[in-house]
């Protein structure tokens, strides 16, 4: 079966080419597309998004931020901008408009639909087809002009935006975000699963939550389960990327919108992105 099977836009895409899986190329010059994906909610994927985009900026890349869960999306809360709004222009001559993302202190750029409603409270009420095309106006009317890595925070499970994503953007490599429990191992499987049949390229897993370290002795302290993280990421049949601690610092950052430059100051998560770098090649 191909990756178009279960596509809409089977045998209409604009590509041209028997089979083809991407009907989208990457627009402006973005150089490398990165999906954080996890079958389960709560597991932390917005934050381990902002981490690993945080670190590729420090690293020197330019970054962009598209985030995909349409009906929850936390990008703009986890850089402090949930205040800010995306510009729309025109060009001159030209009919198309182009949706400008919200930069953030570092120069990160965001595209959030929470940056295009007035309100960061209101509910989104709507159907797939709606939530999908919504996503793909982002992604293709963005404004992202010169970008080395544009990462997409999609939502959990395996339902219509991750298809969208994986069969219809041109994806270089997806991150894995789970937890420390068997229950959610066994959810975030299936998203692995899938994207193994998406033929997507799954560069490997972030155990988020994986312990707490005691701040007397740093001891690290497992609290959800005795399993190593290297247990879990081998049940999953994924490489370790990282272990990423509770920190509460880190919450009281995301609190009061000092996310990112904690995150820019913090050494211990420079683990993340040289695993990350070394999977992408």
């Amino acid at each position: 079966m191909s990756n178009c099977d279960s596509c809409g836009s089977k045998g209409k895409c604009s590509s041209g080419e028997a089979g083809c899986s991407k009907a989208f190329p990457k627009y402006g010059n973005i150089k490398k597309i990165i999906g954080v994906i996890s079958g389960k909610g709560g597991v932390g994927k917005s934050t381990v998004t902002g981490i690993l985009a945080v670190q590729l900026q420090k690293a020197g890349y330019k970054v962009g931020i598209l985030d995909a869960d349409i009906t929850g999306p936390s990008m703009p809360r986890f850089f402090g901008i949930n205040e800010k709004r995306a510009q729309i222009i025109q060009a001159e001559g030209q009919e198309e408009f182009k949706f400008v993302p919200v930069q953030t202190e570092l120069g990160i750029k965001v595209m959030s639909l929470n940056l295009l409603i007035e309100n960061e409270d209101e509910p989104v009420i709507w159907r797939g087809p709606v939530i999908t095309g919504v996503l793909e106006q982002m992604y293709r009317d963005a404004a992202w002009e010169e970008i080395d890595y544009l990462l997409i925070d999609m939502p959990p499970g395996t339902g219509d935006v991750a298809l969208t994503v994986m069969q219809k953007i041109p994806v270089d490599g997806m991150v894995v975000v789970s937890t420390p429990q068997d229950m959610v191992s066994m959810i975030v499987k299936k998203v692995v699963i899938m994207a193994e049949k998406m033929k997507a390229n799954v560069l490997g897993v972030v155990e988020n939550m994986s312990y707490v370290k005691c701040g007397k002795c740093g001891e690290k302290m497992r609290v959800f389960s005795k399993k190593s993280a290297e247990e879990q990421a081998q049940y999953l049949g994924l490489p370790l990327l990282a272990e990423m601690p509770i920190n509460l610092d880190l919450v009281e950052s995301l609190e009061n919108g000092s996310a990112e430059q904690y995150v820019n100051d913090n050494p211990e998560y420079e683990s993340l992105i040289n695993s990350f770098m070394k999977q992408l090649g």
